[in-house]
C-alpha cells in the first residue's frame, strides 16, 4: 500500500484571505485562532477538510478557513453535514454552530446527528444570546434574562447543551471555553480523533450583547475555584490546593465536598469510557449555569458503530444479495396505483 505524504502546513495555510468580520473583542476570534493553529498538527489535507455552518455569528467561520466550506441555512448544518459525511467518508467534516442556531430551529437536526453517530466534529459556540440579530434571548439564556425579546425577563428554562448531547447518547461530549486556547485545542483534537459524532460546547463571550456571561468561572482569578478539570482515570478534584472533590451519593447524584472531610478514596474517579451515560449525565448536572463550579473537559468518549460505515455496508450487502438492481423495478416493487 502506498502511503500518501501529508504536506507540512502552518496556520497561514489554513487561514483564508477574507477579512474577519466579528465585533472587536468577540470570543469567536479566539476559537478561530485555536482551530487555525491546530489544523497543521492533525495530519489532514485542506482539500479533504470541510466546515459547514448554519446562521449566526459563528456561521461566518467557513469564510475564514482556507478549506472547503458551506454557509448553509438556519439550524440545518448537521443535516447537510450528515449527507456530506455519509457519502464522502474520505472527508473531515466539521460543523460550526451557535447555541441559537443549533438548539432552537436546529434542535432536531442536532440530536439526530448525535444519536445516529454520524462522523462529524460539531463545535457549538455558546454565548447564551442571539448575537447576529442583536441581542434576543436564546435557548441557553438563564431564566429571568432581560433582552429585547424578553423585556420582563425570560420565562424559559434553559437547555444544558452537554446534558442534551449526553441524553441523545452522543459518543463524544466535551466542554471548553474561549479563554484557554490550549484547552480548546486539546478538546478539538480529541473530537477530531474520535470516530463518530463529536460534540464540543465552547463557552464564548459576546462582548456586545452578553458581555461577561462566563466571567464568574473563566476569569483567571476564578478558574481554580470554579473550573472542574475532568481527566480520565483521575479523582475529580479542583481548587487552588485540590481541596474540593466530587463524590457520588447513594441515590446516584453527585455532590461537591471538601476532600479532607471525606477522604481521597471517596472522591469519584472520572471514567469517560463508561458505556452507561448516567454518570456523565450526572456530571453535566453539577452546575446549572456559569455561576457555580463547572466541569470542563471530556465527559464521554465511547465507541459505537459509525452511521456512514453502517449505511455503506448495508448498501453493499443489498447489492451483493440482489445485484445492482433496476431503479424503475424498485419503485414498482410494492403496491402502486396508476391515476388517470
Amino acid at each position: 500500500m502506498t502511503t500518501v505524504e501529508i504536506p507540512l502546513t502552518t496556520r497561514k495555510d489554513w487561514s483564508s484571505d477574507q477579512e474577519v468580520k466579528w465585533c472587536p473583542g468577540c470570543g469567536d476570534y479566539s476559537i478561530l485562532a485555536a482551530v487555525q493553529m491546530l489544523m497543521p498538527d492533525l495530519g489532514v489535507r485542506r482539500e479533504n477538510t470541510v466546515f459547514v455552518s448554519g446562521i449566526g455569528c459563528a456561521a461566518r467561520f467557513p469564510y475564514y478557513m482556507s478549506t472547503y466550506g458551506l454557509h448553509s441555512i438556519h439550524g440545518r448544518a448537521p443535516a447537510i453535514a450528515t449527507g456530506l459525511s455519509t457519502t464522502r467518508p474520505d472527508l473531515d467534516v466539521w460543523v460550526v454552530s451557535g447555541d441559537g442556531d443549533s438548539l432552537s430551529i436546529g434542535g432536531n437536526h442536532l440530536i439526530h446527528a448525535l444519536r445516529r453517530n454520524v462522523n462529524l466534529n460539531i463545535l457549538m459556540f455558546n454565548n447564551q444570546i442571539y448575537g447576529l440579530t442583536k441581542g434576543q434571548y436564546s435557548p441557553t439564556s438563564e431564566e429571568g434574562k432581560i433582552t429585547k425579546s424578553t423585556p420582563f425577563g425570560s420565562l424559559d428554562h434553559p437547555f444544558n447543551p452537554v446534558s442534551l448531547a449526553i441524553g441523545a447518547e452522543a459518543t463524544f461530549v466535551a466542554r471548553t471555553h474561549d479563554m484557554d486556547r490550549a484547552h480548546m485545542q486539546e478538546m478539538f483534537r480529541r473530537a477530531h480523533a474520535h470516530k463518530g459524532a463529536s460534540f464540543v460546547e465552547v463557552y464564548q463571550n459576546c462582548n456586545v450583547f452578553n458581555d461577561g456571561a462566563f466571567e464568574g468561572i473563566t476569569a483567571k482569578d476564578h478558574r481554580a475555584e470554579m473550573l472542574i478539570n475532568l481527566v480520565h482515570g483521575e479523582p475529580i478534584r479542583f481548587g487552588a490546593d485540590l481541596q474540593h472533590g466530587v463524590v457520588q451519593q447513594s441515590n446516584g447524584a453527585l455532590e461537591i465536598v471538601e476532600v479532607a472531610s471525606v477522604g481521597l478514596d471517596k472522591v469519584l474517579v472520572h471514567d469517560e469510557h463508561r458505556e452507561d451515560p448516567a454518570l456523565s449525565f450526572a456530571l453535566s448536572r453539577l452546575s446549572s449555569g456559569p455561576t457555580m463550579p463547572t466541569p470542563m473537559g471530556v465527559f464521554r468518549d465511547v465507541q459505537r458503530s459509525e452511521y456512514g460505515e453502517s449505511m455503506t455496508a448495508q448498501v453493499e450487502a443489498t447489492k451483493a444479495q440482489r445485484g445492482d438492481g433496476d431503479l424503475a423495478a424498485l419503485l414498482r416493487s410494492n403496491s402502486f396505483w396508476t391515476v388517470d
